[in-house]
């Protein structure tokens, strides 16, 4: 009898947990794209606002000791957030989510003053049906994807040292081209690697309390950057300068 009453006790806790899960994982999943969602909305925002105010753009752009501060700082808030993510407040996290996502704003006002706005649209239209493609094949496969995950993570490793040997010694507008076109192709990868890593990571999620929206301000981080490297690298390759 005690067995029993202790076996429908576990079914029933079972039970409850199955339904707590599949209650809080389709918020959560919510809670990744409009997080996401905002954060390309104030950098797009910011970036065209810097873009439009030529004394911001001289400021910023007539010394080089203030464009590194800003891609310092963007590196910092990206690292601090992963490493301290359970040591932050969810407010905090959000809130250096928002200040990353608009100083990422003013380092891309750039783009503005190189491509014109019309390419700059038809670029991000066709990167947002790219982005939504990968991420609902990330989402629905059934094949693991960590293996490509980790060579996608060390051809990203590469990519970074080939553009900086390109930046500083090369300087060849071919070896750009073919950087970008690998860029494009890792970040298709990386966009659908990463939909399955924060599937995976908020099904496990118990509840959808503030712990659980941490990691899914950490799945938007995430793919914001997914998009926001794919953008770019397309840009390059189909964008029309000014």
């Amino acid at each position: 009898m005690n067995y029993n009453n202790e076996l429908n006790f576990d079914t029933t806790m079972t039970r409850d947990r199955e339904l707590s899960m599949s209650q809080a994982f389709p918020a959560l999943m919510r809670k990744v794209y409009v997080w996401m969602t905002l954060a390309l909305i104030i950098t797009g925002v910011t970036a065209y606002g810097v873009a439009n105010s030529p004394g911001v753009i001289n400021a910023i752009y007539s010394n080089s000791a203030v464009m590194w501060g800003l891609i310092i700082a963007e590196l910092a808030l990206v690292i601090g957030i992963s490493a301290a993510i359970n040591r932050l407040s969810l407010a905090t996290a959000t809130l250096l989510f928002v200040l990353y996502s608009a100083i990422n704003g003013v380092v891309l006002s750039s783009i503005f003053l190189v491509y014109t706005t019309s390419s700059i649209a038809s670029v991000f239209f066709i990167t947002a049906g790219t982005f939504a493609v990968m991420a609902f094949v990330g989402y629905t496969t059934k094949a693991d994807l960590t293996s490509l995950g980790k060579i996608l993570l060390m051809a990203l490793i590469g990519l970074i040292i080939a553009s900086l040997v390109n930046v500083f010694f090369l300087k060849s507008t071919g070896f750009d081209l073919i950087i970008s076109y690998v860029g494009v192709l890792i970040f298709v990868g990386l966009t659908a690697y990463d939909s399955q890593k924060i599937k995976q990571m908020l099904m496990m999620a118990p509840d959808a309390g503030e712990s659980s929206q941490k990691l899914a301000l950490l799945g938007a981080l995430s793919l914001y950057l997914d998009f926001i490297n794919l953008f770019i690298y397309l840009l390059r390759i189909l964008g029309k300068r000014e």
